[in-house]
């Protein structure tokens, strides 16, 4: 199953922030009781608690990869299994690319490496997951196309902090738990909900088949 969390802030430094990451981490265990890792750098910092079910030893998140020796990572916190990523693989060796592990993790990093946001298209499977690529300074939520795995962020004036679950979220300092009367029946029935919808103010979900583009101008959400 797994879990990934993060936050991004372009006005402070988050590698202080690590025990704030690994309380959101930690709060999502249940999805991956297997390891914990995170990752942290000025604007960005990912968390994931790992279910490992393909290559158990080399297949740890977030994972890093680089363009080049002189560039920074891009890094990755991932959920789900893509089921083409054997496919996926032989096509990315054959372009140059080299593994360090077996996992289907480091084909979707790669992936994104060899072919940008179009990498997304080349995926068949389920899953949520995080990219943030130090070099643009860019982050990237993208949920699969029914929406199996969840995804929730909350946007605000300098960043945006995501989960798969929200509590990830409503317990970190910069969120505020509301709710309004029209969003009642959500708590009561989530199945009332839109696709995009919780039933807190200002938490929202990435809608499947979406993903959402967070960079020093905001947060877009794009089909």
């Amino acid at each position: 199953m797994c879990g990934i969390t993060g936050w991004v802030d372009f006005s402070r430094d988050l590698t202080s922030e690590r025990p704030t990451l690994e309380a959101m981490t930690g709060s999502v265990y249940r999805r991956g009781p297997d390891a914990e890792g995170v990752w942290l750098a000025h604007h960005a910092a990912l968390g994931h608690r790992r279910l490992a079910v393909i290559d158990l030893e080399g297949g740890g998140q977030p994972m890093t990869a680089h363009r080049s020796r002189t560039e920074e990572p891009v890094v990755l916190s991932y959920s789900g299994e893509v089921y083409n990523f054997r496919e996926l693989r032989s096509d990315l060796i054959t372009r140059g690319h080299r593994f360090e592990s077996a996992s289907d993790t480091e084909v979707v990093l790669r992936a994104y490496l060899e072919w940008g946001t179009g990498f997304v298209d080349r995926l068949t499977g389920m899953f949520a997951l995080a990219i943030w690529d130090s070099a643009r300074e860019e982050l990237l939520l993208v949920r699969d196309r029914l929406g199996v795995k969840p995804l929730y962020y909350y946007a605000y004036a300098d960043g945006l902090l995501f989960a798969s679950e929200p509590k990830a979220i409503i317990n970190h300092r910069f969120f505020t738990a509301r709710t309004s009367e029209t969003k009642l029946p959500i708590l009561l029935n989530p199945r009332l909900a839109m696709p995009w919808e919780t039933p807190y103010t200002d938490l929202r979900q990435v809608q499947p088949g979406h993903m959402v583009r967070v960079d020093r101008s905001g947060a877009e959400q794009c089909s």
